[in-house]
């Protein structure tokens, strides 16, 4: 299958600092990601990526982008379920580099990494089937410019998977689960990764990342339509599904 694809090289556009921190941070902790993901989920995030990926409904002759692919847990899953040609982006290269060593593992074909921002991505218009994110786009600098973005290259009626994490909506949960985000998971997350930082910064980004219903009218301002969306554990994750208008 043919794409056009252009220079892949980095550039730093507003809100250029967050940018440089979060790139340094997942960097840094890319060799301990995955074992530290499944340890402090307890292997759910497993299970969210496979319930997400079920909902993407594309072929095996169909080219799905990956935004913020990291270590390409999702980029894999999507090859294994789908049967489809997958491209993997993330600007962080450490997770890039762990990305590549997973897939060529597992002896899969019909994927392709690339280096490059969620916000400027490197794609002509109209060039893909589907675009996924997996517990990435929040990290972006601005997440309405990475939703334009994820709608710009789709095709017309192509979909957009995203995976992200939420509150939960039920107060005695929701209250357990602030008090093991905030005061348990950084202290693990520090002890495993070595970084003071990486496992701070994802309680801020969750509180700060807007509420479903909030999420649901970005999606629609950034052009989606009949979108869909799915709790997982009482809203401690949430899929979404749109299709582009």
């Amino acid at each position: 299958m043919r794409f056009d694809i252009s220079s892949p090289g980095f550039v730093l556009k507003e809100n250029a600092e967050h940018k440089v921190n979060i790139k340094r941070m997942f960097n840094a902790i890319a060799p301990r990601y995955d074992l530290i993901n499944h340890l402090l989920s307890c292997g759910v995030d497993i299970y969210w990526r496979k319930k997400a990926i079920s909902k993407l409904n594309v072929s095996e002759n169909s080219l799905v982008l990956d935004l913020a692919c990291g270590s390409a847990d999702f980029t894999i899953e999507t090859i294994i379920e789908k049967k489809c040609s997958v491209i993997g982006v993330d600007f962080a290269q450490q997770m890039l580099i762990c990305a590549k060593r997973k897939i060529k593992k597992k002896k899969l074909n019909s994927f392709w990494l690339l280096n490059g921002d969620g916000e400027q991505l490197p794609f002509v218009s109209r060039a893909f089937d589907g675009v996924t994110s997996a517990f990435g786009i929040r990290n972006m600098a601005s997440i309405e410019t990475a939703l334009g973005e994820m709608h710009r290259i789709l095709k017309e009626n192509g979909q957009a998977l995203i995976l992200e994490f939420s509150l939960p909506a039920f107060k005695p949960f929701r209250k357990l689960y602030l008090f093991y985000f905030n005061n348990i998971l950084p202290i693990i997350g520090k002890i495993l990764s070595k970084d003071k930082n990486a496992y701070s910064y994802l309680p801020a980004s969750v509180k700060k990342f807007p509420a479903v219903d909030e999420f649901v009218i970005w999606m629609k301002e950034a052009g989606f339509r009949d979108i869909q969306y799915w709790k997982l554990l009482n809203g401690i994750a949430v899929i979404y599904k749109g299709i582009k208008d």
